[in-house]
């Protein structure tokens, strides 16, 4: 008692909650709030986002290599940064809880620097022609945080693969019916419409994953797996249709990303053989 009662004469009743409140918040909140400020200034100030944002070609001939970090907090639209900073929520709390804030932080860092830098050299050396479409191109722009969630993803597949969780597929299947309907439709009018009707139910589909009646979830197309699967089911299916069609999802970077997750998850898991083994027995 006497410790809080010197800190707050010290600094102040207002620098004195403020440290307190925001000294206990998680680094996936942290997170959340730096890249949702990024966003909200990137409206205003839309010009910096070339010098910023990940192009493979930038990247080799022109030697941008802070865009392989400053692409982790710039997000395309806000529907993209509400999936990933939805995603970076559960995931992120999780496996902070897990690991801690110090290999939280840098493997979240970390995982999104290398799914940048492995789509990068796959798209500059491999991205021509028939390549494009599974590495992208050597001038397409890249954002985005997915590369650093799935490195999270990747090292809850060896250190949690037995948890069951739910991937919400309802959303990401409407995202891809829009993309493939686009890509034959040339009515302003029809696409507007398209886009509210997927909006609409996305915002539905998440409300009602946290629904307790079974019937009003389905809506939102839950399905549930392991985490050792869940990883592999996001990123495969969507490589498959992007040979068909061309898809605004960056497939490489997940891959990158999730590898990073794996190795860590390997290390942590032949260091602490013990311990992992009882957080699998708890979180059943």
């Amino acid at each position: 008692m006497a410790s809080y009662q010197r800190n707050y004469k010290q600094r102040g009743l207002f620098s004195f909650l403020m440290g307190n409140f925001l000294g206990s918040m998680k680094i996936a909140s942290w997170l959340i709030l730096i890249n949702t400020a990024i966003f909200i200034f990137s409206l205003f100030f839309g010009n910096y986002i070339n010098y910023l944002a990940l192009t493979p070609k930038l990247l080799f001939e022109n030697y941008y290599i802070w865009t392989l970090l400053t692409s982790m907090f710039l997000h395309a639209s806000f529907f993209h940064l509400f999936f990933n900073m939805f995603s970076l929520f559960f995931i992120g709390t999780f496996v902070e809880q897990i690991i801690g804030r110090k290999r939280f932080i840098w493997l979240y860092l970390a995982s999104g620097i290398f799914g940048a830098l492995f789509f990068s050299f796959l798209a500059y050396f491999l991205g021509y022609g028939a390549g494009e479409l599974i590495f992208g191109a050597p001038g397409v722009m890249a954002v985005g945080a997915s590369g650093a969630i799935f490195g999270l993803l990747g090292l809850l597949a060896v250190i949690a693969s037995r948890k069951k969780v739910y991937l919400v597929s309802g959303p990401l299947i409407a995202i891809i019916l829009q993309a493939v309907v686009g890509l034959f439709v040339s009515s302003s009018a029809i696409i507007s419409a398209l886009d509210f009707i997927v909006t609409i139910y996305i915002f539905i589909s998440i409300l009602f994953i946290f629904s307790g009646n079974p019937a009003t979830r389905r809506i939102a197309l839950p399905i549930s797996l392991s985490f050792w699967l869940l990883p592999f089911v996001a990123i495969i299916p969507l490589v498959i249709i992007g040979l068909f069609f061309p898809l605004p999802i960056g497939n490489m970077a997940h891959l990158g990303g999730l590898i990073a997750g794996l190795v860590y998850g390997l290390y942590l898991r032949r260091k602490y053989a013990k311990k992992i083994v009882m957080l699998n027995r708890m979180i059943r």
